[in-house]
C-alpha cells in the first residue's frame, strides 16, 4: 500500500523535526564557563564571543547588499538535497541572497573563525553565491581559497561577484563535488598539500556527507579545521554527524547546531561538545 504525502507535508514533518532538534541542543548545550578544554575555551573567548567590531564586516555587508539588489534570474542546477525555500529551479538572485544563504551573523563568524586560525589552504564545498566565500576570504587575504559550485549559472554570477570585490585569493572551480574529490591525491599534488579550513556546505544528504569526510581525510593535519553545515537538518544529516563524531581520527567536535566543528588534534582526548554560539 502506498500513500501520498504532499511537499507541504514533508516541510512540515521537517519544521518539527527541527523544531525537536533545536530543543534538544538547548537542553544540552553552555557556553564557556561549561568547558574545561583550553583549547575550547579560548576558541569561545577570543573567537566564537568576540563582540568587536571589524572593518572586514563592512565588506560583508556591501557584498551581501549587492547580492539582495540583483534582480535577475538564474537557472540553477541542484545536486543537493534541495531547496526548504525554492519550488522551482528558476530563481532570482536577491531572493536566493535573502533565503538560501548563509546569514550576516554566520558570515561574521565564519570570518572570525578564519581569522582567529589563520588557515592557508582553504577548500569550501558549495560557493551558491559566495557568502560564506567572501567570509573566508577576508579572514586571511593571504590564503588560497578553492571554491567548488556545481551549478554553472550560478558558479558565473559568483565569479563576477569575487571580481567586483576583488577576492584575487578566491580560485572558484565549477564541478560535480565528487567527481573534484575522488582525484583529490592527484590534486594534492599538483595544487596544495593539504587544506587547513575545510567548509562544507554543498549537499545535505547523509551519503554526500560522508563520502566527502572520507574522501578528504587524507588532507587533514593536527591542525585541520573542518566545519559541517546544517547538521540537523534532518534525521539522516544527524546520522552523519554522529558518524563522523565516533570516527577514530576525530578527537574534538563542536556542535553549534547551525555547523559542526570537527578537529583532529592528536594531543588531545576525545571530547564532544554542544555550544551556544
Amino acid at each position: 500500500m502506498y500513500f501520498f504525502v504532499s511537499s507541504r507535508s514533508y516541510a512540515t514533518i521537517n519544521m518539527l523535526f527541527q523544531i525537536k532538534s533545536y530543543l534538544k541542543f538547548l537542553w544540552k548545550s553552555k557556553n564557556e564557563h561549561g568547558v574545561h578544554s583550553p583549547f575550547v575555551f579560548n576558541l569561545l573567548t577570543k573567537c566564537f564571543y568576540d563582540k568587536k567590531s571589524k572593518p572586514e564586516y563592512s565588506i560583508l555587508k556591501n557584498y551581501r547588499k549587492s547580492l539582495l539588489e540583483n534582480k535577475n534570474f538564474i537557472d540553477v542546477t541542484d545536486f543537493g538535497a534541495g531547496s526548504k525555500v525554492f519550488k522551482s529551479n528558476r530563481r532570482q538572485i536577491s531572493k536566493i541572497a535573502k533565503t538560501a544563504g548563509i546569514s550576516p551573523k554566520r558570515a561574521e563568524l565564519l570570518f572570525r573563525v578564519t581569522d582567529y586560525f589563520q588557515p592557508k589552504n582553504i577548500l569550501e564545498i558549495g560557493t551558491s553565491l559566495g557568502l560564506a566565500t567572501s567570509a573566508l576570504a577576508l579572514g586571511n587575504i593571504n590564503a588560497k581559497v578553492i571554491t567548488l559550485e556545481g551549478c554553472p549559472e550560478t558558479g558565473n554570477q559568483c565569479q563576477l561577484q569575487f571580481q567586483k570585490f576583488n577576492f584575487k585569493n578566491v580560485t572558484p572551480v565549477i564541478t560535480e563535488f565528487e567527481i573534484y574529490l575522488q582525484d583529490i591525491k592527484l590534486r594534492l599534488e599538483t595544487e596544495t598539500k593539504n587544506f587547513d579550513l575545510i567548509y562544507f556546505d554543498g549537499n545535505h544528504s547523509k551519503k554526500a556527507t560522508l563520502a566527502y569526510f572520507d574522501l578528504l581525510l587524507t588532507t587533514i593535519t593536527n591542525d585541520s579545521v573542518w566545519i559541517f553545515d546544517d547538521i540537523h537538518w534532518s534525521p539522516e544529516m544527524e546520522e552523519a554527524w554522529e558518524i563522523i563524531k565516533k570516527h577514530p581520527k576525530v578527537t574534538v567536535t563542536i556542535d553549534t547546531f547551525q555547523w559542526g566543528f570537527v578537529f583532529f588534534r592528536y594531543e588531545q582526548e576525545k571530547e564532544h561538545f554542544v555550544i551556544r554560539a
